[in-house]
């Protein structure tokens, strides 16, 4: 039995998406893929069934659809419709920790869309990626066939490439990827970056079996690309754009950051915020309704101004490495 979880520590496993046997659909709990693979889905619905706008979320790396909980309730009351699935390999999905691949992962949510998009016609639809699943709407959005969205809203994107790591994480990541890509590794303890002020939130997720507490070496690596991707992609975007990070960002390292609000400044169509009281998880932050509030106001306009200042203020980021 040892040699074979040996053995198995030195095999790369994927999740690619299957051949298609079905139409994609949605159910009542779940977006059915063109391969039958079922992904959970939650939604929120404005209370008055008036449907005003439709976003379509995706999570952050290990986490999964109920990271939008509160946003979902917040904008609902805003007359917006919320939509998230688990993504292939996190939540309550099949083979749990086994990365599915970029090109999955944009198939996944290109066809989403059109099913979210046909239960509410004529209703704009906008993409919502936090961390991970803003990587993911990056790459998708910026591929030859992008999903039809109408805008997209980027909470803290995950655009971390190896191109901005430092020569030790880049080694440490190569040579364990091709000598033991299927051990799990566990963030250090001693490791001081924080996600959130929200402590019992982080605490909550800490208890929450549905939230991946360790990380292939194999899903790590297919992060890395999908995030490289998605930094390429942030000078591409042909749609409107909000843009959120935190002050305090530490998931992300301050280079990659910076960079990837010059792109999206460069594009005028686009609206970046950095709040000052902001961490990585801004949506969950004990100051998160202010960011909430910022993107119901986008969404009913684009071109307005947001309340809380923050697409006005300063770009430093006070707590990134």
């Amino acid at each position: 039995m040892g040699m074979g979880l040996v053995l198995s520590a030195c095999t790369a496993t994927f999740q690619p998406m299957g051949n298609a046997i079905t139409q994609p659909r949605l159910t009542d709990q779940a977006f059915v893929a063109a391969d039958g693979f079922e992904l959970p889905m939650r939604a929120w619905l404005p209370a008055d069934g008036q449907v005003k706008a439709v976003v379509l979320a995706l999570h952050g790396y290990n986490d999964y659809s109920n990271a939008f909980e509160g946003a979902g309730r917040s904008l609902a009351t805003h007359g917006v419709a919320t939509y998230a699935y688990d993504q292939r390999g996190f939540g309550a999905t099949q083979n749990r920790g086994i990365w599915p691949g970029t090109e999955t992962l944009v198939a996944d949510v290109r066809a989403a869309a059109e099913q979210v998009r046909a239960r509410h016609p004529g209703a704009p639809l906008y993409l919502m990626g936090e961390s991970m699943g803003g990587a993911v709407v990056l790459t998708a959005m910026t591929s030859p066939n992008p999903p039809r969205a109408d805008g997209t809203i980027l909470v803290a994107p995950a655009v971390w490439g190896r191109e901005t790591m430092g020569f030790v994480p880049r080694a440490l990541l190569w040579v364990s990827y091709n000598l033991m890509p299927g051990i799990v590794v566990h963030p250090p303890k001693d490791l001081k970056i924080q996600a959130s002020d929200n402590i019992e939130m982080l605490r909550a997720l800490g208890r929450d079996p549905l939230v991946i507490k360790g990380s292939r070496v194999d899903a790590l690596e297919g992060l890395t690309d999908l995030m490289g991707a998605a930094l390429a992609a942030c000078g591409r975007m042909e749609v409107p754009s909000l843009v959120l990070y935190g002050a305090h960002e530490e998931v992300l390292p301050k280079t990659p950051v910076n960079r990837a609000i010059r792109d999206f400044e460069a594009h005028a169509g686009n609206v970046v915020a950095v709040y000052p009281d902001g961490w990585h998880m801004l949506l969950r932050d004990l100051k998160g309704q202010v960011v909430l509030d910022d993107i119901a106001t986008w969404i009913q306009d684009p071109k307005s101004p947001l309340a809380s200042g923050a697409d006005r203020g300063p770009r430093d980021l006070v707590a990134a490495k």
